[in-house]
This record gives structure tokens, C-alpha cells and sequence, in this order.
């Protein structure tokens, strides 16, 4: 089935837009996440987090998985610059805040952990500090102008939307879990945690919140960059997983459900990505997508 352009095309390409206000944001945090990434992710011992970043972090893991995060998030914002259709990057927006609010949450009841002589600790608390009203601001400005569904917009499979709707929900009761009881995860993590890494690895899986959206967007357009995204971000800890499997405890049962969950993820998102992009190149139906919309008709 080819796609044509249908009624409501003309008025979401009128309102369905990304504000310049939006993308210059944007455009200001990508080098921080960059510079952030770098750092964490090829100097991730203790020594090295104690001399370059805001905050002694340990073990290494922990720097590399948040160093992922931090590349995952320059890749998103990039593309927030580059679209042209707010729909397209509007589901990563809630999640990123939400990130970034739980970050500077942590930073103020942690405060004394942090290195305040060094400079990545003022840049750290500044983006913190601020970037979260600055990223639910524009994200309530844009959706003032989101347009409807195109009616060749293709859908996500009731199914395969439920799915990534729960990995949504297990995401944030785990990130509820670590923010909110350190102390008991502590005891239980595949890895070594302090009170304040188990908060940042919390707040690292409110970015999964994003599934929630499924439950109510269903569009394949608003899920792909997020789904780019995941992927890269899963790349990367995937190879932090083989640099640091010393940092693992295997005699700890959350270890290998921690490992059978990230293969699931993996394996999981693979195949609907895949699926859903044969879908978009050759006009057919898949397990995972659904007949175009047509509530717009």
C-alpha cells in the first residue's frame, strides 16, 4: 500500500512545527552532552571522574552507562534541530525533563559529594539547575501548535504499543525504586551503588518513562528517533557491560535479571525497529504496524 497525502496533511504541516526557540535549546545543551559523554565514557575510573568531572564516580560502569545517556541525548537533540515536525521528537521531551529534574534533585541532596573546585561541577549544576524548567517550557509551547495525524501516518500494532507502554511502566517504577529507597537497592544492585549513583542510575531510567507515550501515540513517526536513540544508547552500554563485567556481581540474583531484561530490550526493540522500517520502504503491513490512520477523515 503506497502513502499518499491525505486531508489533515495540509493543516499538521502548518501547526505540526518545532519552535526556533526549541531548537536553539537545543542546540546549546548538545555540546555539554558531548563534552560529557567523552569524558565519562573513555576516562570512567574513579581517579580519572575525581580529576576531570563534577563528582567522584564509581565504578566504572556507572560512568560509562551515564556517559551513553549523554550521547543518546546530543544524538536527540541534534535531530530536534534538523526536524521539521514537532510530532517527531515530542515524545522525548517529558522523559528528558524528567531526567534532568531528578538530576538536580540529587545534585542538592548530595551536594557534599560533588567536587565544587572543579569547573564540570559548576557547568554540572547550572545545566541542572536550569535546564529542566527550560526543557518543559518549550515542550508546553510546542504542543500549543501540535497537528493531528496524517491518514497515511503508520500505526504501531495495539500489541506491540502495550509493550513498549509497560517496559515504559517497569522503567519508572525502577527508577522510583532508586531514587527513592538508595539504601535497599544498594543492597540488591548487579553493581556497586552509593546513595547518590543510585539515584542517578534512577534517574536514568526515568528516560524510559518515554514508552509510556505509546499508550496514546501510536504514530511510527513519533516513535523512530526515540527508538534511534534507545539503540545507540544500548550500543554503548552493551560495551560498557564488557569493559566493566568486573563490576558485576554474579552472585546476586537482580545480576542475570538485570542481564535477561537488557537482552530482552535489545532483541525486542531490534525487531519492531526493523519491522517497522520494511514497513515504511515497502508499503506493507507487519506484525507490528497496523492500517494507516484515518481519524483525520
Amino acid at each position: 500500500m503506497s502513502a499518499t497525502p491525505g486531508p489533515a496533511a495540509g493543516f499538521r504541516g502548518a501547526t505540526d512545527r518545532v519552535l526556533p526557540s526549541t531548537r536553539a535549546l537545543s542546540i546549546v545543551i548538545i555540546p555539554f552532552l558531548l563534552a560529557a559523554f567523552v569524558l565519562l565514557y573513555f576516562w570512567p575510573s574513579a581517579d580519572d571522574t575525581a580529576r576531570l568531572f563534577a563528582w567522584r564516580i564509581t565504578p566504572g560502569f556507572t560512568s560509562m552507562m551515564l556517559a551513553a545517556v549523554y550521547l543518546g541525548g546530543a544524538y536527540f537533540f541534534v535531530r530536534v534541530t534538523v526536524e521539521r515536525q514537532w510530532h517527531r521528537v515530542a515524545g522525548g521531551f517529558v522523559a528528558v525533563g524528567s531526567f534532568a529534574t531528578l538530576m538536580g534533585i540529587a545534585t542538592i541532596l548530595h551536594w557534599d559529594k560533588f567536587i565544587q573546585t572543579n569547573v564540570a561541577f559548576w557547568v554540572w549544576s547550572a545545566l541542572y539547575f536550569v535546564t529542566p524548567f527550560l526543557v518543559f517550557a518549550v515542550w508546553l509551547a510546542n504542543r500549543q501548535i501540535a497537528g493531528s495525524p496524517d491518514v497515511d501516518d503508520l500505526l504501531l500494532t495495539d500489541g506491540t504499543a502495550i509493550g513498549i507502554g509497560v517496559f515504559g511502566i517497569v522503567a519508572v517504577g525502577t527508577c522510583l525504586f532508586l531514587f527513592l529507597l538508595p539504601r535497599v537497592a544498594i543492597a540488591v544492585w548487579p553493581w556497586p551503588l552509593t546513595e547518590l549513583t543510585a539515584r542517578v542510575v534512577g534517574a536514568i531510567f526515568a528516560l524510559g518513562g518515554a514508552g509510556l507515550g505509546a499508550f496514546t501515540e501510536r504514530r511510527w513517526s513519533s516513535a523512530r528517533i526515540l527508538f534511534q536513540v534507545e539503540g545507540g544508547m544500548l550500543l554503548l552500554i552493551g560495551i560498557g557491560v564488557i569493559r566493566g563485567v568486573g563490576d558485576f556481581d554474579p552472585a546476586r540474583p537482580l545480576t542475570w535479571i538485570f542481564a535477561a531484561g537488557f537482552v530482552a530490550l535489545v532483541g525486542g526493540s531490534a525487531v519492531v525497529y526493523a519491522r517497522m522500517e520494511a514497513s515504511v520502504a515497502h508499503g506493507g503491513w507487519g506484525p507490528c504496524v497496523s492500517a494507516p490512520n484515518r481519524s483525520a477523515t
